[in-house]
């Protein structure tokens, strides 16, 4: 687990005694991780729904959806990007399914926002990169940046990261970026580049590429600029959320919820 991972889980824990649960006590949480490898999520799932949990937390779009394909029974709360573009629920105020949780995008304008942010800091920049999982890259993600990308004139470079989305691979996708002569970079908000903000933001510095970020924990390491949310926040609704329904509340009546303070 990083230091970014510790942090939120701190917050995680922290709100789940302030509701009650003692881990040991009246609470026995299983621990489990792809370690970067998002091909092994599906078989990490039904690792997971066979132990026959009262709930599941997952932290990545990839995961819930794992999660969401091994049960409809188990509830799961997720904290994954926009929960009605992907497919995970029919509705935010209504999930009807055994998935709820918190999104972490206030929706698709937020992905052009970047790049407006990105061109007023740095206004000769032309080509700039996106650094994200190379699944999200070809779903929506990389689709709605590259409208973005055409609205304001910029030629955009993905950056799609392969498993084991691990150190050498950030290292590679930094290398891929300079022989392409990038100019500047957008990070994704996706829970591996969260994990490794500390690694990112160093590399971009040793690469003399600005960038923006999407949460504080890049701005608290030396990340130049943040546009987004303070994930803790999602963190703290979903022990709340855990918690409403350790004690009976129905997933499918649990708004998805959406962040509303912009950072």
């Amino acid at each position: 687990m990083t230091e970014g991972g510790h942090r939120y889980y701190r917050v995680l824990f922290s709100e789940l005694r302030r509701l009650g649960y003692v881990e040991g006590k009246n609470l026995m949480v299983e621990r489990r991780s792809g370690e970067g490898h998002t091909g092994r999520y599906p078989d990490l799932a039904r690792e997971v729904v066979q132990l026959r949990p009262d709930v599941i937390y997952a932290n990545s779009e990839q995961l819930v959806w794992a999660f969401k394909t091994a049960t409809t029974t188990i509830p799961i709360v997720g904290t994954t990007g926009d929960p009605i573009a992907s497919g995970l629920v029919a509705s935010m105020a209504r999930p009807g399914g055994n998935v709820t949780g918190f999104s972490v995008t206030a929706g698709d304008e937020i992905l052009g926002k970047y790049l407006e942010l990105l061109r007023e800091a740095v206004p000769r920049v032309s080509r700039v990169a996106f650094l994200l999982r190379r699944a999200a890259w070809e779903d929506r993600y990389g689709r709605v940046m590259l409208e973005a990308a055409q609205h304001v004139g910029l030629t955009l470079v993905g950056m799609p990261l392969r498993d084991p989305i691990q150190e050498p691979e950030y290292r590679r996708a930094f290398a891929a970026m300079a022989r392409e002569r990038v100019q500047a970079l957008v990070v994704s908000d996706h829970a591996e580049n969260i994990a490794h903000h500390r690694l990112i933001v160093e590399l971009a510095a040793q690469g003399r590429l600005p960038a923006i970020y999407p949460s504080r924990d890049f701005a608290d390491v030396g990340g130049l600029m943040v546009y987004g949310f303070d994930f803790a926040d999602l963190w703290l609704g979903a022990a709340r959320y855990i918690d409403r329904i350790l004690k009976g509340a129905n997933p499918a009546e649990l708004p998805y919820q959406q962040p509303t303070k912009v950072t």
